[in-house]
């Protein structure tokens, strides 16, 4: 059962909401946030009013069903509807719980992605560049638009690092469960004894946010100039056009060199450090708020082993929900990596039910 305040409390906001957005006192900006939270409490505004009244309904149906002096068809309609109701009310009650669930606000946002090379050496910098080659194919598939940030390359034509943003619709609802530990299982092409090697790669997902998601101040920054070249550089720049940022609250550095302009590559290196600064508020948050948070699908935690991909058995095995789809080939290349996104997006809001009752 839902505590009946819960329930109030939709129906209030509801009506609270509508008595705003007609006094025509919201600027712009509220009306639209306004009107979203209407469109989305509306939706659910039915349901509330009947899980309401559902004590009431069933109470008037038992006395009729049971009434001695009502004729046998009227008792027999009542027990009917008693039973539909019983029906509609857990229907109602499992939509009531999705609606009530705690809403990560950062769903909507795009996202900042980061791929880097683990254990495993030079194959490892080649599996690097097969997730993100992987991870392009999503985003093809789904019309998202991938920017690359900055890129790093190894000896062997593999990635050391790659960062890149995603921007479209709900990018971080979709891409935050990818952040952690990914292992790959497969004979390198310089393994003569065909033996099977095992390297990993740590992929980190962070919302992108904007100036004012969060405050980070001038005087809170250390801000180097340098001569681009060197590891990761294509060049070497005769200008001091590479830029090094570090949030001095937080110890968080980040290094641009890829643009020729130092301008560019200082607003580049301000987008990570802001994603950054912003994911290591939200981490401390949800350590605060839930200690079993390593437990939660959807935890972001970049040293967790999420998943494996077995290239000798054509296999990719998520470890969060135990989940293994002999489909390697298609799910690197996009085709039927939802599949795997929608059974984590199930687990994670079922422990999220849990957790509301």
């Amino acid at each position: 059962m839902i505590p009946e305040n819960k329930i109030k409390d939709i129906i209030n906001k509801y009506s609270l909401i509508e008595t705003e957005l007609s006094s025509g006192n919201l600027d712009s900006k509220l009306y639209a946030d306004k009107s979203k939270e209407y469109s989305e409490l509306k939706n659910i505004i039915d349901i509330a009013h009947e899980y309401l009244n559902y004590g009431k309904t069933k109470k008037d149906l038992e006395s009729l069903s049971n009434d001695p002096e009502a004729d046998e068809e009227m008792r027999s309609l009542a027990k009917k509807e008693l039973k539909s109701l019983n029906q509609k009310k857990e229907e109602n009650e499992g939509k009531l719980k999705i609606f009530l669930l705690p809403k990560d606000l950062d769903d909507q946002k795009n996202a900042i992605v980061e791929i880097r090379a683990g254990t495993g050496g030079l194959e490892a910098t080649l599996f690097c560049s097969d997730l993100f080659k992987m991870y392009e194919k999503v985003c093809s598939k789904k019309k998202w638009r991938l920017e690359i940030i900055n890129i790093s390359k190894s000896e062997a034509g593999g990635f050391k690092e790659v960062i890149f943003s995603v921007t479209g619709n709900n990018i971080y609802s979709y891409l935050k469960y990818e952040s952690g530990v990914h292992r790959v299982q497969r004979v390198p092409d310089t393994e003569t004894q065909g033996r099977v090697h095992t390297s990993a790669a740590t992929v980190a997902v962070l919302p992108e946010v904007e100036e004012v998601d969060i405050n980070i101040k001038e005087n809170e920054l250390r801000i180097d100039v340098f001569r681009a070249g060197g590891p990761g550089g294509q060049s070497v720049n005769t200008t001091d056009s590479a830029v090094r940022i570090t949030h001095l609250p937080t110890g968080i550095v980040v290094s641009q060199q890829d643009e020729k302009s130092q301008h560019k590559n200082k607003a580049k290196a301000l987008k990570i450090l802001r994603a950054r600064v912003y994911e290591e508020e939200r981490r401390k948050k949800d350590i605060e708020r839930s200690k079993n948070r390593k437990n939660q699908i959807g935890s972001g935690d970049r040293s967790e082993r999420i998943r494996t991909y077995n290239f000798p058995q054509g296999r990719v095995t998520d470890h969060r929900i135990n989940l293994t789809l002999h489909k390697l080939e298609e799910f690197l290349s996009g085709e039927v990596h939802e599949e795997i996104n929608d059974s984590l997006r199930m687990k994670d809001q079922d422990q999220k039910l849990k957790n509301l009752n």
